[in-house]
């Protein structure tokens, strides 16, 4: 098993084993420090000193990535967590240059503040912003709530975690750390293996993440469909591939709630939007899939959707997520 892992002495001795994929920092530097049992806590670790470590990370070993692990606050400014610089998003940008692959945790369902519980969209905050403040030019990955954690009361169900999964993917995230402790209502290092619904449920996201692997992995083609909502307060959130000559687009809710979700192909030419990032010829081959299509697959649930006047419709219940392919031939394919 390939281990990602703090470079220390036995690290340093070991460079040339492959096992080792890449370096991290100590977890969660930008929160209040421990002053030790008792003595409170101290200031996060200023981003001066990840940046120097990465520097030395970097400097004794720069074939491998070094991953930074965020905490909360990257999509929670009032994450008290933080101490003297809760409410201080600013640090983040600081932060980011101190790595090549950069993470966050918060875990919504599980979580102790009425700010955050429940509220699963804020997984896709943290990425979003992520993104953001590293100009798009680092990986950045984010961690998935798998168990009770430290709640004996609540407990994300495998479907709000499918959710988060493609709130995460759809924002921007390249990698999922899927955080399997728990310490109620007792210490289990592994919960999530004793689980056999929610490890059913990771498993199947693995597989299925793994045969899309290839697509979510090609440019991101932005403002090709533009998505509507029959109830305004529940948003869908897209994100729109071209791949093998099919087009793609992964679709999540963003709240809880069922609603009626309207997909309408975009007259504009999606390489012309600002920001996006995709092959020369990606804006003409889509607009002419597009404007053939007449049936769209939902992937892995054995439906297909008719395409009337550039569009198409679909339900969503609460934090359901959707892929929707449109293949190479206008009828489609089962």
């Amino acid at each position: 098993m390939k281990v990602i892992c703090e470079q220390n002495a036995v690290g340093l001795k070991h460079l040339d084993d492959p096992t080792i994929a890449g370096w991290m920092h100590g977890d969660e530097p930008d929160n209040a420090q421990s002053l030790g049992r008792g003595q409170g806590y101290g200031p996060p670790i200023p981003p001066q000193r990840i940046i120097g470590d990465y520097e030395r990370i970097r400097a004794a070993d720069p074939t491998r990535p070094v991953l930074l692990n965020l905490g909360q606050g990257v999509a929670w400014d009032g994450w008290h967590g933080r101490g003297v610089r809760t409410n201080h998003p600013e640090d983040y940008p600081e932060y980011v240059k101190g790595g090549d692959i950069i993470s966050f945790d918060i875990y919504p369902v599980a979580h102790n503040k009425p700010e955050v519980a429940g509220k699963l969209w804020y997984v896709a905050r943290g990425v979003e912003r992520l993104v953001q403040w590293t100009g798009g030019q680092k990986v950045v990955w984010n961690c998935l709530e798998c168990t009770r954690i430290q709640n004996p009361k609540a407990k994300a169900t495998p479907h709000q975690v499918r959710a988060e999964t493609w709130m995460s993917l759809i924002h921007g995230s390249q990698g999922l750390i899927y955080f399997v402790h728990e310490w109620q209502p007792r210490f289990n290092e592994s919960a999530l293996l004793d689980d056999a619904e929610m490890l059913a449920e990771v498993r199947a996201l693995n597989r299925q993440i793994t045969r899309l692997a290839p697509v979510l992995n090609s440019p991101t083609i932005a403002n090709a469909v533009r998505v509507s909502t029959d109830k305004a307060e529940v948003p869908v959130a897209a994100m729109v591939k071209c791949h093998g000559g099919d087009v793609y687009v992964f679709a999540v809710a963003m709240r809880e709630g069922a609603t009626t979700a309207t997909f309408a192909f975009s007259n504009a030419k999606p390489n012309e939007a600002a920001g996006a990032v995709q092959p020369a010829d990606a804006g003409a081959a889509l607009r002419s899939k597009l404007a053939s299509a007449r049936r769209v697959e939902v992937i892995d649930e054995n439906r297909a959707l008719s395409v009337k006047e550039g569009a198409f419709q679909d339900q969503f219940g609460p934090w359901d997520a959707h892929l929707y392919r449109i293949t190479s031939d206008a009828a489609g394919r089962p």
